[in-house]
């Protein structure tokens, strides 16, 4: 039998990550001895377990050993990190490590080294101007980059293996639409009067439903109150905010009464060629043209935001980034310094966003689809809340439960 020495740390028990460790080997075709194990019996204290890992062939031990190390687990017995450089630019030696969005640590040079830029989906890096490593895209690597090789010289910390932060698991990585939006709203309302009266940043991700349902005077009302200060979102957002501040409608569709107005087809048309009149929508502010709205308050606020193009986009407008690398960049930089991420109906912004946040960022996602809340739930973040709600509804309870909260 082949056999290794593994070892977790951390709430493994209420996360059930224990029980995702054991059910793995035996699935995988392994099977386990535990040697120690140290049970944590305050919810502060962490447990810790020690476990021989047996198998009949090398390269099944190899492949249960990397499976686990994604759960946290690591060798006792480390070994020194393996570089190889890239031959190319864009090109990473076949056996590189793929990363998570999970804290990460590599052990070279004789210490352990924390990862920079957490996230998932990217190859580690080594920067010997900071003496660590960082994740970098395949697209960035440059040609000379040293790239860690497999994965037995690193550990990984999952969210779910840390305390969860105070009030906000109230629901965390759980999904349903069978739970009050009321109570949902009292927490998240919560969560942000406590980052603005620190003085940490919430970024929002919206789509343009948020303008179709109604909400766009809300969310309005969250970025001039100072309780949003980071947006992303499409050329979709802005256009049909600026389409519901010339013409009250979204979609041609009249805001108040939900009629489709005669012509309102080419509202958002006009919008877009209204905002091409000024150059951009901030000058639209700026000379008085555009007086309300998302947009309005966005300029205003001066926040950082990023309007991401697609393929469906009509205009765009000025402002709209139509490069895709550009613009994944600059969602990039925008969250960098947020501690909180709401996300408002918008399947492809807020799945690209989870994307590209580490696992330890709070995130509430609120849409009326069930399976877009479902897939932000199981990016691998323990930070993470799904609301089943109509967006409009959760938007403006959420003002009015902030209003109760400021009075």
């Amino acid at each position: 039998m082949k056999t290794r020495t593994l070892f977790a740390e951390g709430h493994l028990i209420d996360s059930g990550i224990l029980s995702k460790i054991l059910n793995g080997i035996l699935q995988d075709g392994g099977d386990y001895r535990v040697i120690s194990f140290d049970v944590g019996k305050t919810p502060e204290a962490v447990s810790s377990i020690e476990l021989e890992l047996n198998c009949r062939d090398e390269g099944r031990l190899q492949a249960i050993a990397d499976k686990l190390t994604q759960l946290g687990v690591f060798e006792r017995e480390v070994q020194e990190a393996v570089l190889r450089p890239a031959m190319r630019d864009r090109h990473a030696p076949d056996d590189f490590y793929s990363t998570t969005n999970h804290p990460t640590e590599v052990y070279y040079r004789g210490a352990w080294r924390k990862v920079m830029k957490q996230r998932m989906d990217a190859v580690l890096v080594w920067r010997e101007q900071y003496h660590t490593f960082a994740c970098t895209k395949l697209r960035d690597l440059v040609h000379g980059d040293m790239v860690l090789c497999g994965g037995d010289s690193l550990r990984v910390f999952p969210a779910a293996s840390s305390p969860r932060r105070g009030d906000f698991s109230f629901m965390a990585n759980e999904v349903s639409s069978e739970r009050s939006d009321r109570a949902a709203v009292d927490r998240v309302a919560s969560e942000l009067a406590d980052i603005r009266r620190r003085g940490g940043k919430v970024a929002a991700v919206c789509g343009p439903a948020v303008i179709h349902t109604g909400a766009g005077d809300a969310l309005a009302w969250l970025i001039r109150e100072g309780y949003i200060k980071r947006l992303l979102g499409g050329n979709a957002l802005a256009v049909h905010d600026i389409e519901s501040q010339l013409y009250g409608t979204s979609l041609g569709v009249d805001l108040n009464t939900g009629e489709v107005i005669e012509h309102g087809h080419t509202h958002h048309m006009r919008a877009i060629n209204y905002i091409n009149g000024y150059g951009s929508i901030a000058e639209a502010v700026v000379q008085g043209g555009l007086t309300a709205g998302v947009m309005y308050e966005v300029i205003k606020a001066g926040i950082p935001y990023c309007l991401a193009g697609s393929i469906r986009d009509d205009g765009p407008l000025p402002e709209t980034v139509t490069d895709m690398i550009e613009a994944q960049d600059q969602y990039a930089k925008i969250i960098e310094d947020a501690e909180l991420i709401v996300m408002f109906s918008s399947m492809l912004h807020a799945i690209g966003t989870g994307n590209m946040t580490p696992s330890w960022v709070k995130m509430v996602c609120v849409d009326i689809n069930p399976a877009v809340v479902t897939k932000l739930s199981d990016r691998g973040s323990a930070h993470t809340v799904g609301i089943v709600s109509d967006t409009g509804l959760f938007l403006h309870e959420l003002v009015r439960r902030l209003t109760q909260l400021e009075e």
